[in-house]
């Protein structure tokens, strides 16, 4: 088979405004195991989403974006029940963005010579496929955005804000998450920006232009974070995944301590993961073992041992049709880091 034949059924990106998962969920208030947990971390979101004082965070890792979830992710921010986002590098740029320019992941199998892939260009996420040489236009696009930036340090969030607006006027979908986030001011952070395609168009950026560069500061990243954290009452975590967005988030409260600055601890948080705790890996540290460290409030703190992909969406269609976000405040947290026009206060 060429390379036309293997892409040829697009990922479809589920729809959580078409249907209504709130009889499933109160269904499984009644059952056990990840049923129950399921539902008590979807009343645990809802609650997050109906406390006026909240800031939820929303961390993304793993591959869910490439699997079918950009909708959801869209629809949360843009329907008010997002306000920061904290993610990988690939779930915003290698998934997002990517979409965003054009193109598409593909229907695949894990069954496959992978050899036989490499030799047609094609890139695998389990059972998923992705267009290598349209992934390097990726990287060439990003590169093209820092070439036309003024050469300094900027944080992530500056960086993806910058992809946003490029979007605006370049891009080839509405329902990105990256140009959705732009149009309502909800900074995106990659803490570990450069592992994914901006990486590699960084990358070509710096060596074309050896003495005067665009860089990524992730120390600035932790502290922007860190001043979103200190400036909200109450903040709740909404974790896809594990990994560096889940502690980079969690650390906010340490960072704020170590300025002088204390914070209550999360006050909410949800995690759905595969990881094993045993290993003591971030990606499976419970949030009771988060507390351990000052990081995350037990009272409200559910782990969900799932697949993403199979509770995501119940979840995230329970929360859009309780409508509780529809009585919230938007944050706007992008708009503190605005210059402050000469004259006004500070």
């Amino acid at each position: 088979m060429d390379k036309k034949d293997i892409l040829r059924q697009p990922i479809e990106h589920i729809d959580i405004k078409a249907f209504d998962s709130t009889k499933i969920i109160e269904a499984m208030r009644g059952m056990s195991f990840t049923a129950r947990d399921t539902a008590r971390a979807a009343d645990i979101l809802n609650t997050m989403i109906g406390d006026k004082d909240c800031t939820v965070i929303l961390c993304i890792a793993g591959s869910t974006s490439a699997a079918g979830c950009i909708q959801i992710y869209v629809d949360m921010v843009r329907h008010n029940m997002v306000d920061v986002i904290v993610a990988t590098g690939a779930a915003i740029v290698d998934m997002d963005f990517f979409e965003a320019l054009g193109f598409r992941h593909y229907r695949g199998t894990s069954n496959v010579d992978d050899k036989g892939l490499r030799g047609l260009y094609i890139d695998r996420i389990y059972d998923t496929y992705i267009d290598e040489e349209q992934l390097q236009i990726c990287d060439g696009t990003v590169k093209e955005i820092a070439d036309g930036l003024e050469r300094r340090p900027y944080s992530s969030r500056e960086f993806v804000q910058e992809m946003g607006k490029y979007l605006m006027t370049h891009g080839k979908k509405n329902d990105s998450l990256v140009r959705v986030a732009y149009e309502r001011d909800v900074p995106i952070f990659c803490p570990a920006f450069s592992d994914s395609s901006a990486g590699f168009g960084l990358v070509r950026h710096q060596a074309e232009n050896p003495d005067a560069h665009v860089s990524i500061d992730s120390v600035k990243d932790l502290r922007e974070l860190t001043e979103i954290k200190m400036r909200s009452l109450v903040s709740g975590l909404f974790m896809i995944g594990g990994g560096v967005p889940k502690n980079f988030a969690q650390d906010t409260v340490v960072c704020a301590e170590v300025l002088g600055r204390p914070v209550d601890m999360h006050k909410y948080a949800v995690q759905i993961t595969v990881a094993d705790v045993r290993d003591g890996a971030c990606s499976s540290s419970t949030l009771k073992e988060a507390s351990s460290w000052g990081k995350v409030d037990t009272t409200y703190e559910q782990m969900v041992f799932a697949e993403a992909t199979s509770v995501l969406p119940l979840m995230a269609s329970h929360a859009f049709h309780s409508r509780l976000w529809e009585n919230r405040a938007q944050r706007r947290w992008s708009k503190i880091f605005e210059p402050v026009p000469a004259g006004e206060p500070k």
